[in-house]
Formats: C-alpha cells, sequence, structure tokens
C-alpha cells in the first residue's frame, strides 16, 4: 500500500465529517460555496500532509479557523488541525506544531466568546479545556513517535554494524587460519622437499662430473622436485592472499606432459574445440585431474603410453585421460585418496568424474565441468 493512501483516505473521511456536522449542528450557521471550498482546501492539506507537513498544518490551521468563525462548526473544526499538528511534531517541526496550536486555540476561543450570548458559561470552558488537552496530547504523541522512530533506527543500525563487525570478525579468522595451515605446511613439506631437490642435483653433477650421463629417472625427480617447490609456494601464496596468487590452469598440461615424459612415460596432449574463459575453481580442478591421473600412469600403470584430451564446447569442459598399462588388473581399483580428493573436486563444482579400467586394458579418467555459470 501507497504511505500517501492513508492520508488521502483520511482527508476525504474529514472533509465528509466537517460537511455533515456543518449541515446538523443545531448551532451552526448555513453553509455557502466558500465554507465548501474551505473544506476541500483542508481535505486536501491532509491528503498531503505527509510530504509537507508544515504547509499542510498552516492551510489546515488557517481554513478551520476560517470555517469555525464563518460557520461555528464547532469542535469538529479541529479534527484536520490536531492531525496535522501530529504529524508536524511526528517529523521535527515541534516549534511549529505549537504555535499552529496556540494559534487555533485562541481563534477558538475569541470566536466562541465572540458568540457567547451572555457571560462566559461552564460550556465554553468545557470545551477550552478538551481542546488544550487534545493539542497537547497531539504534540506530545507526534514526539514521542519521532523518538520511538528514531530508537528503533539506532537499533537496526546497531544490529547492522554488529552483523558487519561479526563478518569481519569471521573473515579475520579465515585469514589467520589460512597463515597457520600456511606455516603448518611449509614446516612440514618445504623441508623434505628442498631435501630431495638438493640430493638430486647433487648426483646428477657428481655423474656428469665422473664423465656419466644422469638416468632420465634421476633427471624427472630433479625437476619434479622443482615444480613440487614452485607448487607449494603457489600454494602458500594463495593461503596468505588468494586474490593475488598466480593460479595453475589447464594452460600448463604441457609442462605436466612433458615432465611425465622424463619420467619415462610418453604422453599425448590433444585439445578439441577452442578454450573459452573458465572460473579459476574448474581450470584448477581440471588440471589437478590430469596431474594425479598422470601421476598414477607413472606409479602403477608399469610400460604405458597416455593420452590426454581436453575437449571444450559452450556448455562443457570434458578432461580425459586414457593409458595402454598392463598392471590393473580386475579388482585391483581402489578408490585411494589421489582418487577421492578428483571425485571430489569435480563433484563439488557440478561435474562428474568416471575413473575405471579398460576393457581394453589400462585404466581411463574422465572429468566432465559444466560451463556457463552453472559450475
Amino acid at each position: 500500500m501507497r504511505p500517501d493512501l492513508p492520508f488521502a483516505l483520511g482527508g476525504v473521511a474529514i472533509g465528509a465529517l466537517l460537511l455533515a456536522d456543518a449541515a446538523i449542528a443545531p448551532d451552526a450557521g448555513p453553509v455557502r460555496p466558500l465554507d465548501v471550498a474551505l473544506i476541500v482546501v483542508t481535505a486536501v492539506a491532509v491528503a498531503l500532509c505527509r510530504r509537507f507537513p508544515v504547509p499542510a498544518m498552516l492551510v489546515t490551521t488557517a481554513a478551520m479557523l476560517a470555517l469555525h468563525i464563518r460557520v461555528h462548526a464547532g469542535v469538529s473544526a479541529a479534527f484536520p488541525v490536531l492531525g496535522t499538528v501530529y504529524v508536524a511534531a511526528w517529523r521535527g517541526y515541534k516549534v511549529a506544531a505549537g504555535l499552529a496550536s496556540v494559534v487555533f486555540l485562541a481563534g477558538f476561543l475569541a470566536k466562541d466568546i465572540s458568540v457567547a450570548p451572555g457571560p462566559l458559561g461552564q460550556q465554553i470552558f468545557e470545551r477550552t479545556s478538551l481542546l488544550l488537552g487534545w493539542f497537547v496530547a497531539a504534540n506530545v504523541a507526534g514526539l514521542v513517535t519521532r523518538q520511538r522512530r528514531k530508537y528503533l533506527e539506532q537499533v537496526e543500525q546497531r544490529a547492522a554494524e554488529a552483523e558487519r563487525t561479526r563478518e569481519e570478525m569471521a573473515l579475520r579468522r579465515a585469514g589467520e587460519e589460512r597463515l597457520r595451515i600456511a606455516r603448518d605446511l611449509h614446516d612440514s613439506l618445504t623441508h623434505s622437499i628442498s631435501v630431495v631437490k638438493v640430493q638430486a642435483g647433487i648426483a646428477v653433477h657428481l655423474a656428469r662430473k665422473q664423465g656419466d650421463e644422469p638416468s632420465a629417472a634421476l633427471l624427472a625427480i630433479q625437476e619434479a622436485s622443482g615444480e613440487a617447490m614452485r607448487e607449494l609456494r603457489a600454494t602458500l601464496e594463495v593461503l596468505r592472499s588468494p586474490a593475488d596468487a598466480d593460479r595453475i590452469g589447464l594452460s600448463r598440461v604441457d609442462e605436466l606432459a612433458e615432465r611425465t615424459r622424463a619420467a619415462g612415460v610418453p604422453v599425448q596432449v590433444t585439445v578439441t574445440g577452442s578454450p573459452p574463459p573458465l572460473p579459476d575453481e574448474v581450470d584448477q580442478a581440471g588440471y589437478r585431474v590430469v596431474q594425479e591421473a598422470l601421476t598414477n600412469v607413472a606409479r602403477h600403470a608399469g610400460p604405458a603410453t597416455a593420452e590426454v584430451r581436453l575437449d571444450y564446447s559452450p556448455a562443457l569442459l570434458t578432461v580425459s585421460v586414457t593409458d595402454d598399462g598392463q598392471a590393473l588388473t580386475p579388482g585391483a581399483v581402489t578408490p585411494g585418496v589421489g582418487l577421492r580428493g578428483m571425485r571430489e573436486r569435480v563433484t563439488g563444482l557440478g561435474g562428474t568424474l568416471h575413473a575405471d579400467r579398460r576393457d581394453q586394458g589400462g585404466f581411463a579418467v574422465r572429468a566432465v565441468f559444466p560451463l556457463g555459470g552453472d559450475a
């Protein structure tokens, strides 16, 4: 419901009440066209008093004083003035509301005294006292309503501030937890990987110093340990500052395939379709699927070749890794930590993962990610 509608209905109701009272009151004078115009102006002012409280109050006060002086409309002429005084006090114009109340009461009393047939009687005193009480109540009610509204606004602001503070505290605690994880990872992994890389580098150096060519496995260990160090640093950067980290993605699959070839597993990479801009989570998850699948080929498939396929379409990204190894036999496929991690990554983004032994030998991993905002 529109906020001005109650005021418009109130203006119509007050206008009808004033016309009826002026028509049937025994001490009221005849209603002329000018009096009807004053009532219409009052009704319009009441309808607009929410938007223009002070002008509406001034118009209503002047019109009702003029109507009372012309027709002697009685206490009913005070009703629209009381309403506009209340609205003005509620909106914060307490001085104007008080002055309008005093002016109307003084004019009303002066008219009653001027038309009194004799000495001031009990009826005039009671009517004046009643109107005085009504106007005091209207001013006080307006001020109380304003104070209550301000109090409610302050309560809402405090609640919003408390919610914002709670969110900031949660974000700060999350940041502290990321830093703690980063420190733990650094302490537990960096040293061990550094030792592997240094030892592999020393072995390569000694082999070349003695005139021998280092084995492909040793070079692969050196390269893999270096890459592990780089990825660990990238992971630590993600934990410290997720927005600024250089994240891995499918654009680095060729590097991954090259390292796998260095470990003795021939890898072919095939890309179909035009790669669209991928969400960071999907890009990383696709890379991790390829990484885990190629690691499993190198560890478990024995002498084998592998193929990595990346199929891009507007709605789907399909990542598949197959090999022709012979090491896996029926019943040998068990969901280890790596396979479980792959499945969690893919299903967490709304995709599907199929990983199983192939009928013609070897193993196949196929992950499908929805694109276009569905991930």
